[in-house]
């Protein structure tokens, strides 16, 4: 009001209002202005001192949207999430010993030689595990799925199988024995998955499939494995010994092998058909070695059949009171002017095909000791056969 008697008072303002009313406007909306920035800063400030004193109450954005908890999105996942964590309590890390004597002290030290995987058996706290993994030990360490370390004393082995079987004084309750399932009625194609601990990286788990089956790797005996499962699972060192399962979580196979230039998995692994598993793994539990059937003879070395041209196993010797010395099996001889007389080639036994001394090996692995068998044999140019009862390698 007082600036209105102002302007329409003054002498040099003394004008009409229609010069004057402009200046109204300018000066009112300049004032509004300014309060309303004022009150925008008291605002800003409050909400500052808002987000301080409550934080929780304020939910941070991810990409403009509310962050929510990840889940399981679909079955497959589920049942692969599953079968880890039921089979997981069932697999362990193997560390082996080997010892080092001082060469200024003369002291002998425990040093590790090596370590792999392997899985609890029976609750009698049996470790099955590949024979390569523990060779070059003298002591062994087993750690379980919860950490615990348990020493461990070599039970057996079976090189041609690549399979060792240790022993744990743990408590059943800590032992969770891993579910056994069958490797004759697999199909290439099927899943499978494979846990150990590559690189000594505790419990991994990888997966693939059956990529091939009937496959032959050479175990540490120089003699072939035969109908070994080829997988596309990621197999590294460390994984050795642990197991091969199915999608229903059931033992099929021990990953024991992998072809790579570099030594790091390229997509092939092997793994030990677990129905081989399944008639070794009980014979070195009683035993220590496998009871093996035998026939009770020598056979002539490769190097010289090979030479000869001989398809077959040939028989250098014949062991006193076996079953071949009673069936009349015939050892190779030599005569007095230096020349050799060729003993009873096998070429078949109950019509599987015998090429080579290996053929004969693997063909008496169907059989147990005291089972009847007939060879079919080359004596002299003629074709006969033998029916015998075959003894036991123990």
């Amino acid at each position: 009001m007082g600036l209105f008697l102002f302007l329409s008072n003054h002498k040099v303002l003394q004008m009409n209002w229609k010069h004057i009313l402009p200046w109204i406007i300018i000066f009112g909306l300049g004032f509004y202005m300014g309060s309303s920035f004022k009150n925008a800063d008291q605002d800003e400030q409050s909400d500052r001192q808002a987000t301080v004193q409550k934080p929780s109450t304020l939910k941070p954005p991810a990409n403009g949207r509310e962050i929510s908890p990840v889940t399981v999105t679909t079955s497959q996942e589920k049942a692969t999430i599953d079968l880890f964590e039921n089979a997981a309590p069932s697999v362990a890390f193997i560390t082996t010993k080997g010892v080092k004597r001082d060469y200024w002290s003369n002291q002998v030290y425990k040093v590790p030689s090596g370590s792999g995987s392997g899985f609890i058996w029976d609750k009698d706290g049996h470790i099955v595990t590949n024979f390569h993994v523990v060779k070059e030990g003298q002591e062994w360490e087993v750690t379980l799925s919860d950490q615990s370390v348990w020493e461990a004393e070599l039970v057996g082995y079976e090189p041609r199988k690549d399979l060792a079987i240790l022993k744990i004084n743990a408590p059943a309750e800590k032992l969770v024995p891993i579910p056994v399932g069958t490797s004759s009625d697999l199909r290439v194609g099927q899943s499978v998955y494979a846990i150990g601990n590559p690189f000594g990286l505790d419990q991994t788990l990888t997966t693939g499939i059956v990529s091939a089956l009937g496959r032959e790797i050479e175990s540490l005996a120089r003699i072939p494995i035969r109908d070994v499962i080829q997988t596309d699972a990621a197999i590294n060192p460390g994984n050795s010994g642990g197991p091969l399962l199915d999608s229903s979580g059931r033992l099929i196979g021990v990953n024991t092998a992998i072809y790579s230039p570099s030594g790091a998995s390229v997509g092939i692994g092997f793994s030990i058909p677990v129905d081989v598993v399944n008639w070794v793994i009980p014979d070195l539990i009683e035993y220590g070695k496998v009871q093996r059937p035998m026939i009770g003879i020598e056979l002539v070395p490769e190097q010289y059949t090979q030479r000869w041209g001989v398809k077959g196993a040939m028989i250098l010797d014949v062991t006193p009171g076996s079953g071949a010395e009673k069936a009349g099996l015939i050892p190779t001889k030599q005569n007095r002017e230096g020349r050799v007389r060729f003993g009873d080639i096998i070429t078949a036994v109950d019509g599987v095909k015998v090429v080579s001394n290996n053929d004969l090996i693997l063909a008496l692995e169907a059989y147990k000791p005291d089972d009847m068998v007939l060879l079919s044999i080359i004596r002299e140019e003629k074709e006969i056969e033998i029916s015998l009862p075959l003894g036991s390698s123990l």
